[in-house]
């Protein structure tokens, strides 16, 4: 590989940037506040740590196949090697559902967080869906941030890590300046009747595993590096720990910044705080530096969470596409090159125009596809760690860079735990179930899919599921 064709590919900074930054995005503002109030500050660290480990299995899944199989693609890749073409399509189709789910959900969150910082922002009344009120301006935003970011990735995977890095250190920056405040200014007497939230040990233990059924939805991201296996320039085995160690980064800096909430606000604060602006990690920043400022400094930190976590879907949504694309299992067109940049850029002017589209659906509309996201992203993780337990059977002599030890207890827990996660947005009544509405949507996402499968084995017959 020449130097030129190198420069342009991702390197460790590269790698770690945008799996971290696709796992960091709104959540440790916006989130962190109902997380103490529900299970407390240590609880809070534990249900992530616990959190953490579902995702860690999940992950040693992947980091071991992507070392075997470093080709773009990431789940679709696995799985076809496993189960064939029909349990690749599902596997995929899946996983697109979940990267365009974000990438839907990020353009819509993007401008909503600009009115915090400046309350008039929103001029232009057009109107109401499901609550939630459309304003010109906030569409005008929403689009020319779409267009930029669609751009930006067009240009190539280089150029868009890039992006992630300099957002990345904001994220990191502002959160240390949060931590290191809050143990300078925070007092432990703050921690009083923050630490767990419970009276018995049962009821305890019930609101920490609350928090941790939902911890792992802000862990997702990290598969988007397998999506671009091919665009990176690092040696495999060591591809294989950053994915791993991604994981860790992003639970640790969860956890952080929750102790930092915790240490820095009393209980009487923190619930004041989710009644006024709802921002309790804002709030304590403003707290810790008597500054309204700093508040809005905090927030900006959270915008760029929403834009790494933006970005770094829409490469993962681009390149699943492009590898089923390449394979003919949706049109072929969409596994088109950019004569200059080398990038599948119809693929990404798709998935732009869709989370364009779903502005005009407003807020509403686009929490559910993220909860349809969240089940699909957890569906891809079963069938992927099915295609880890099988490959290791069916293709015992494949390479494996990165060898995972004792497979079969990684594997299966790899399994069962994401299936859990899978049923629990089956099952009515649990933290995560989907409503009607969300299940509407999944159906329908569902009879696409079947759609484009018939339509493209008809079409393209025998190269329909043809490994490049």
């Amino acid at each position: 590989m020449d130097n030129k064709n190198k420069s342009k590919k991702l390197n460790t900074g590269d790698v770690i940037v945008v799996a971290f930054g696709a796992m960091i995005g709104w959540g440790w503002v916006v989130s962190s506040g109902g997380w103490i109030q529900q299970s407390g500050v240590i609880g809070t660290i534990l249900a992530f740590l616990l959190g953490g480990i579902m995702i860690y299995f999940v992950g040693l899944v992947y980091a071991e196949l992507t070392t075997a199989l470093p080709e773009n693609g990431g789940a679709k890749v696995f799985s076809q090697h496993a189960f064939g073409t029909i349990g690749s399509f599902i596997c995929t189709w899946s996983i697109i559902l979940s990267y365009i789910g974000v990438v839907c959900f990020e353009a819509c969150s993007f401008p909503t967080i600009i009115q915090y910082i400046f309350p008039g922002f929103l001029k232009g009344y057009l109107y109401t869906v499901a609550g939630f009120d459309i304003y010109v301006t906030w569409l005008l935003v929403a689009i020319i941030s779409c267009v930029l970011i669609t751009y930006i990735n067009i240009k190539g995977v280089k150029t868009a890590a890039i992006l992630q890095k300099l957002l990345t250190i904001v994220i990191a920056a502002v959160g240390m300046v949060l931590i290191i405040a809050s143990l300078i200014n925070g007092d432990s007497s703050n921690l009083e009747g923050q630490l767990f939230v419970g009276t018995g040990i049962n009821k305890i233990l019930g609101n920490v595993l609350s928090v941790a059924m939902v911890a792992p939805f802000f862990l997702f991201g990290f598969d988007v590096i397998p999506q671009a296996a091919e665009e990176i320039n690092i040696p495999l085995k060591k591809l294989g720990k950053l994915i791993v160690f991604s994981i860790a980064l992003a639970v640790a800096f969860y956890g952080m910044v929750v102790f930092a909430v915790g240490y820095g606000m009393n209980k009487i604060e923190l619930v004041m705080s989710l009644h006024g602006s709802g921002l309790v990690t804002a709030d304590a920043m403003a707290k810790l530096f008597h500054s309204e400022v700093m508040a809005k400094i905090l927030i900006l930190g959270g915008m760029c969470g929403i834009a790494t976590s933006w970005n770094s879907f829409l490469i993962g949504g681009s390149r699943a596409l492009e590898s089923m694309a390449s394979s003919y299992m949706i049109p072929h067109v969409f596994c088109k090159k950019h004569k200059k940049y080398q990038t599948p850029y119809l693929s990404l002017i798709l998935i732009g125009i869709l989370s364009i589209i779903s502005l005009f659906f407003g807020r509403q509309m686009l929490t559910w596809i993220s909860n349809c996201a969240s089940f699909a992203c957890c569906l891809t993780y079963c069938i992927v760690s099915l295609s880890f337990l099988r490959l290791r059977k069916k293709e015992a002599n494949l390479p494996r860079p990165y060898k995972v030890k004792n497979y079969r207890f990684v594997g299966i827990m790899a399994t069962m735990l994401s299936g859990f996660l899978c049923m629990m947005y089956l099952i009515p009544g649990t933290v995560c179930s989907m409503i009607d509405q969300e299940l509407i949507i999944t159906v329908l996402w569902t009879i696409v899919g079947i759609f484009f499968a018939i339509g493209c084995k008809v079409k393209y017959r025998d190269k329909f599921g043809k490994l490049g």
